[in-house]
């Protein structure tokens, strides 16, 4: 039978301390590079296990906002946005080429990524920031959303990331973790999740519409809980299916 290969990224370095069982289970990691959380020892940490494992390394910038972990939108110019996501990237780029890596996508967290999903002002921030450090790097974006549009306009590699704990609304954003029914935690609910945008390129919403999308990369939170245990489950039971996790190899 055909082995299909996909792609799981993962927040880390995000305070939660649970890199070293999570990276080898992924293939991405999406590392906090002092906005919402991390600094240059947390991040240096992560590139080491990452370099370890193999994985993919990206930088998770947000809005400047430990406080709330940056989940609530800052009214920022676009020119102090566009300062504070360089700073943040460079600083893990600069850690990651000091392990002689590459760095090798660029993922928004939280309100940030909301936000740029559906806003022109605040994804041409994010795009052009990018361009200005190296238009290489790989964009993980949702399907449709504005700031995957623009990025591909730009000429901007992206990957449309999948959300294997999160639930859906019927325009393709995801569900306000203030609601009840935003996270996914149950491991046989998020594996038929899953398998569905996998197999048939479709998510089934909160309010059971299905709605097509197409998914290059599926996130696992890693501040979700029992995501170790999940993410076993989940890997375990696409297996099943003749779908892996695709390896990435740095070339040690």
């Amino acid at each position: 039978m055909l082995i299909k290969t996909i792609d799981v990224n993962c927040d880390l370095g995000e305070g939660v301390g649970n890199e070293s069982v999570l990276m080898p289970l992924i293939s991405s990691c999406n590392i906090a590079c002092g906005g919402h959380a991390g600094d240059l020892s947390t991040m240096s940490h992560v590139v080491e296990l990452a370099k370890a494992y193999n994985v993919k390394i990206g930088a998770h910038p947000s809005f400047p906002d430990k406080k709330n972990f940056g989940r609530l939108i800052m009214n920022m110019s676009s020119n102090d946005l566009f300062d504070t996501l360089k700073f943040q990237i460079e600083s893990l780029k600069s850690i990651v080429e000091a392990q002689q890596l590459k760095l090798h996508h660029i993922k928004p967290h939280g309100a940030l990524y909301n936000l740029a999903s559906v806003d022109v002002a605040t994804a041409t921030t994010v795009v052009n920031v990018i361009k200005s450090i190296d238009v290489d790097l790989v964009l993980y974006v949702p399907f449709g959303s504005v700031i995957s549009k623009i990025a591909q306009q730009e000429g901007l590699k992206v990957m449309f990331e999948g959300f294997a704990d999160r639930n859906y609304n019927e325009d393709l954003t995801l569900v306000s973790r203030t609601e009840p029914n935003a996270m996914i935690y149950d491991p046989f609910k998020m594996f038929a999740h899953v398998y569905n945008m996998i197999s048939h390129g479709k998510v089934t919403t909160s309010n059971g519409v299905e709605v097509s999308l197409k998914v290059d990369t599926f996130c696992m939170h890693g501040d979700g809980n029992n995501v170790e245990e999940n993410l076993r489950f989940l890997l375990k039971n696409l297996a099943t299916k003749s779908i892996q996790i695709n390896v990435f190899n740095y070339g040690f």
